[in-house]
């Protein structure tokens, strides 16, 4: 007996919703295990070659190393800098360095290569002083006084607004002449510019990051808290949880969401290139665990 058509039409509804199920399963499970597979990113050609042909010298300090100089902070003689992207921020970064974290394990220094005119590197304890421009200041670090990074502004307006009011607190000037000039400050500072202009990372391990972070010239910043997200770092931090990200993980998401939430633009990769090495050495550790390759793990290590 043939099936009637209302019939049919439902059996293949129901199929095609199973197909789309799987694919979507499929699709979700990919993503998962290669998260950094849709970047917008330059050709990686350049490093592919040099990979092959193994360790270069550092144009400046004759070091022998692999893809770029973690010391000098340029690339090696076979990643021409011609070939490599240049990426524009909208803000300033300062990345301050623990003294005891390994220059050649760091990621920070990915920042400082692709973004150069952006990116600046302290080693702790020889830091800026950020005390006069707390108003344009923030330190990327978790804890219970941060704000997300849409809060930004308002949090900076307030500062300004405290800032005027601390400077009008003279008790010996009369009262009226003080409400006055506090009034006119006030009307001033909204008129201020409230957009961040430097923002502050911390580059060390997570056991180390409290000597930095009590430091006297960083406590009256105000503190930014990115969105939980799994870092690809194939140098985990032992005990740690999978949302601890790499130093330059927390600048690319950064950046994302500052993009998004601060400047209301519509995000279409134009900080994908920070994660051109990144991306890179995750896939050839990637590939390497895969293969028991422990030649290229040694290279990246």
């Amino acid at each position: 007996m043939s099936l009637n058509p209302p019939v049919l039409l439902k059996e293949k509804e129901e199929n095609n919703s199973k197909f789309v199920e799987i694919q979507h399963s499929q699709t979700t499970s990919i993503a998962a295990e290669d998260p950094l597979q849709n970047l917008c990113l330059a050709s990686q050609e350049v490093l592919q070659k040099a990979q092959r042909s193994g360790r270069s010298k550092c144009l400046k300090c004759g070091g022998s190393r692999m893809f770029y100089c973690y010391t000098c902070y340029v690339p090696v003689e076979n990643v021409p800098i011609q070939q490599m992207p240049l990426v524009k921020l909208p803000l300033k970064i300062d990345i301050i360095k623990h003294p005891n974290e390994t220059d050649g394990k760091s990621t920070a220094i990915h920042a400082k290569l692709l973004a150069p005119e952006f990116v600046n590197i302290y080693t702790y304890p020889c830091i800026p002083e950020y005390e006069e421009k707390d108003h344009e200041v923030a330190l990327v670090f978790p804890g219970p006084k941060s704000v997300s990074v849409k809060d930004i502004s308002f949090h900076l307006q307030k500062r300004i607004q405290n800032n005027v009011k601390g400077k009008n607190d003279d008790p010996d000037k009369p009262f009226i002449k003080r409400k006055k000039i506090e009034e006119q400050d006030l009307n001033d500072s909204n008129c201020q510019d409230t957009t961040l202009k430097k923002i502050i990372f911390i580059d060390s391990t997570w056991n180390q990051t409290n000597k930095i972070f009590t430091d006297e010239r960083l406590q009256g910043l105000l503190q930014v808290e990115l969105k939980t997200r799994k870092t690809c770092f194939w140098r985990h931090q032992k005990g740690k949880p999978d949302t601890f990200l790499s130093t330059i993980e927390a600048i690319y998401y950064f950046l994302v969401d500052y993009h998004t939430d601060i400047l209301k633009e519509k995000y279409q990769g134009q900080y994908d290139n920070l994660l051109f090495f990144y991306s890179f050495m995750y896939q050839l550790i990637k590939n390497a665990k895969c293969s028991g390759d422990k030649e290229t793990r040694k290279l990246i290590h």
